[in-house]
């Protein structure tokens, strides 16, 4: 497995990390249904037995319960990986999640996830998102100051634009962004941030490569219609027309240039986004230890500039059906 440094920081990741937000489970806004646990912790140890040295998670995936599975399985395997959460998403009794970036929340929320996880130090730490926005300084100084506790290794963020992350860096350095990137969530490449965290020397982790699933080439309308009700993608708008037909037309579009390098549709989305050398990591999720060995064959796979080019052009057609 390649690895590859993150931003300024001592952390070697793999260039795949598992992703836990499905292993949370269903029952709020933003599961994915109901899940095994077994299963989930099948597929967290398969991950580090291939390879994968780091897992991102979240207190929000689940309301804590994606934490607590990671917990379960790392107790004897800390010293084999990297442990990434996050701050900053709160819910209500209702079910209802919020942003809540002040400093005493979040010192309250890193000994919750430090309890979670069973571990002394999270090696890296981040800003789930930057709301509210008006207290990311605040929110900023506080993690810098867990830093010198010792209760973190490194703090990043997840979902910040350049302009927030100017506002921050001088209060301390940031280790690594988290953003979007896939064939179809391309924001990224306009927004300059790969240029801006290049300069300033900060990791980019992407989340979402398979567009939560969209890119494997195991999605059809009927499957998305059979979703489970408590499944968040029922209502995401890449799930719905126009937005679906044009994103189920893209994988069989790309799925000839699959073929042909024998590989999967899902193997050339993660090609496609460890392309860029900017991008130190992709966070992947997998709910099936099988994923994982099929995610793990995107790693040693460099896309021709043939098939770039055939791909960017597939991209433009996507682009203007959506656009109509």
């Amino acid at each position: 497995m390649q690895l590859r440094r993150l931003g300024y920081t001592s952390l070697n990741l793999s260039v795949i990390g598992l992703g836990t937000w499905a292993m949370g489970g269903g029952g709020w806004k933003f599961g994915w249904g109901p899940q095994n646990d077994k299963e989930s912790i099948n597929t967290i140890l398969q991950a580090i037995e291939s390879g994968v040295n780091w897992i991102d998670t979240a207190p929000v995936y689940g309301f804590g319960h994606a934490e607590e599975v990671v917990g379960k399985v790392i107790k004897s395997l800390r010293d084999k990986v990297i442990i990434a959460t996050k701050c900053g998403r709160l819910w209500r009794e209702d079910g209802n999640i919020y942003g809540n970036l002040k400093k005493e929340s979040i010192h309250r929320e890193v000994e919750v996830s430090l309890r979670r996880l069973g571990i002394d130090v999270i090696d890296l730490y981040q800003i789930h998102w930057p709301e509210p926005e008006e207290d990311i300084e605040e929110a900023w100084s506080t993690i810098a100051d867990l830093v010198e506790e010792g209760k973190i290794r490194y703090a990043g963020v997840s979902n910040f634009s350049v302009s927030q992350l100017k506002r921050i860096q001088p209060i301390h350095p940031v280790a690594s962004l988290q953003p979007p990137y896939s064939l179809i969530e391309r924001d990224i490449e306009s927004e300059m941030l790969f240029d801006y965290c290049a300069a300033n020397n900060i990791g980019v982790i992407v989340y979402s490569p398979l567009q939560k699933g969209l890119i494997t080439g195991k999605f059809s309308r009927e499957r998305v219609y059979n979703l489970p009700q408590d499944d968040h993608r029922r209502n995401d708008p890449d799930f719905q027309e126009p937005k679906l037909g044009a994103h189920l037309k893209l994988v069989e579009d790309l799925r000839p240039i699959a073929k042909k390098n024998d590989r999967t549709i899902a193997q050339l989305a993660i090609a496609w986004v460890l392309r860029r050398p900017e991008v130190t990591s992709a966070i992947v999720g997998a709910r099936k230890p099988s994923q994982i060995e099929e995610n793990i064959g995107a790693t040693d796979w460099k896309i021709s500039e043939e098939d770039y080019k055939r791909i960017e052009t597939i991209l433009d057609e996507m682009e203007k059906k959506i656009r109509g």
